[in-house]
């Protein structure tokens, strides 16, 4: 089982049908906590509980986030998402998925954190890169 960052393939194809509308709170985005038993990758279609992380102070579904409307960097479309925290957390992730829970908990993307992250009744902080071009978590080129 692996986790692997990447855009979500039925999100890229979502977004030509009008699935997704990532304007600040338009749509609400989520992010959910995944163990390394978890498998997340391109072929992801929907949020799944299925191996999520579980915890003091983490609940299933996970936390919405508060994302910034997209915009242009150069000729990359970005979106960018304000830093996520899971407070007095006792929790342990590998990974996560952003997922649309407007549109039937579609996914969006999965994000790899390269090894597992533990917190013990302390902050739980997922901190999203800035929006440019080579940078943002989601970003269409």
């Amino acid at each position: 089982m692996a986790i692997t960052s990447t855009i979500c393939s039925s999100f890229k194809q979502e977004l030509l049908v009008e699935g997704h509308n990532l304007t600040n709170g338009a749509d609400s985005i989520k992010l959910a906590l995944y163990t390394s038993s978890a498998t997340l990758g391109a072929t992801t279609t929907a949020y799944s509980s299925g191996q999520e992380s579980s915890g003091t102070n983490y609940s299933a579904g996970g936390n919405a986030l508060t994302n910034v409307t997209p915009a242009l960097s150069g000729t990359t479309a970005v979106c960018d998402f304000a830093d996520l925290t899971f407070g007095t957390a006792t929790v342990t992730a590998r990974g996560c998925l952003l997922y649309n829970s407007t549109n039937s908990n579609k996914a969006i993307c999965a994000i790899d954190f390269g090894g597992d992250k533990t917190s013990t009744a302390g902050d739980f902080t997922v901190v999203f890169p800035s929006a440019t071009a080579t940078g943002a978590i989601i970003r269409l080129a």
